[in-house]
């Protein structure tokens, strides 16, 4: 494994709701990652096509049988991404072509079988020779989250052998599920992708925190989004209605040592990738005080089991 890795977070707006658009945006920004020496290139929470921030934005969204609603979700479905398919395809070639490790969210959309009906906020992990090496759903979609979202069945926790290293990732609140945290530090980081809608406060110390516990380098994520690109068919909440430049979602990506030590960013309310130079041989020093899955660890008093297993038909 080589001792040091280049990593980048692109912290912008997809081309919201509109799943080609985005895609079309995103190989444009890898591209320009990749030209800065990045090596592993990590992209925020639902980024395809776009986080719902509508949720919690727009008023009326969570009416029963509220018609903008149900033409917002059928919109939401059809701009979401199939895992496999031409787009996860397309995905591959660029992390290919660019010899970059890649990381995005997105809503993922089932073809056929069980859960055909149901969204998940999924985060996909291609390594750089393309292949998809991880597709993590989350496993507990946050509050007005759970109209839109599915619950993820957990196989996905772990990390992944990557050409940068070990790699992990959970998605925002689920940094706030104990367990799930454990779960990836005993399967080992080297670098852990934290997928938010944006890195608000709480999130940072989230974030730093994850990385102290865990003697991992933290690249956490945060989204873009105004006002004026949130669904027509759903009325912004009256903060909002006046504001079309406003920031619904508002960044604040941020890369943290294993330390706990910022080392890039928060960078807030801008378009940007933020660039940061990841020095491995830091895990190891830090790991002399901590280690949650050793010598910082207690089997004989604590038991952790995960209950693994793919749902029936998948």
């Amino acid at each position: 494994m080589k001792t040091k890795t280049c990593v980048a977070v692109v912290q912008a707006a997809p081309v919201y709701m509109d799943l080609d658009g985005s895609m079309e945006k995103a190989r444009g920004l890898i591209r320009d990652a990749a030209s800065q020496g990045a090596e592993l290139v990590a992209f925020p929470e639902a980024w395809l096509p776009g986080y719902p921030a509508w949720l919690d934005s727009c008023r009326d969204a969570g009416l029963w049988d509220h018609e903008p609603t149900k033409n917002v979700f059928a919109r939401l479905v059809e701009n979401s991404v199939v895992v496999p398919s031409s787009h996860t395809q397309a995905l591959a070639s660029w992390s290919q072509e660019f010899g970059i490790v890649l990381s995005i969210g997105v809503n993922e959309r089932v073809k056929e079988g069980p859960g055909h009906g149901t969204l998940y906020n999924s985060n996909l992990l291609f390594n750089s020779d393309g292949a998809l090496v991880n597709c993590h759903r989350k496993i507990m979609p946050t509050f007005t989250e759970r109209m839109i979202w599915g619950m993820g069945d957990g196989t996905s926790l772990h990390s992944a052998n990557t050409s940068v290293g070990r790699v992990g990732a959970l998605i925002c609140w689920e940094h706030w599920m104990p367990l799930a945290r454990q779960v990836l530090h005993v399967s080992r980081e080297d670098v852990h992708i934290a997928a938010w809608p944006w890195v608000k406060e709480m999130n940072q110390v989230a974030s730093r925190h994850y990385a102290f516990e865990g003697r991992c380098f933290v690249v956490a994520c945060g989204g873009i989004l105004r006002t004026r690109d949130l669904p027509q068919e759903l009325e912004p909440l009256e903060s909002l209605r006046s504001r079309p430049d406003a920031f619904v979602l508002g960044g604040g990506s941020v890369i943290v040592g294993p330390d706990g030590e910022v080392l890039a960013g928060p960078i807030f309310d801008e378009e940007t990738i933020l660039i940061a130079e990841l020095d491995f041989t830091s895990i190891t020093k830090e790991s002399l005080t901590l280690d949650v899955t050793g010598h910082y660890a207690r089997p004989d008093v604590f038991d952790l089991r995960l209950k693994s297993g793919k749902l029936a038909g998948q």
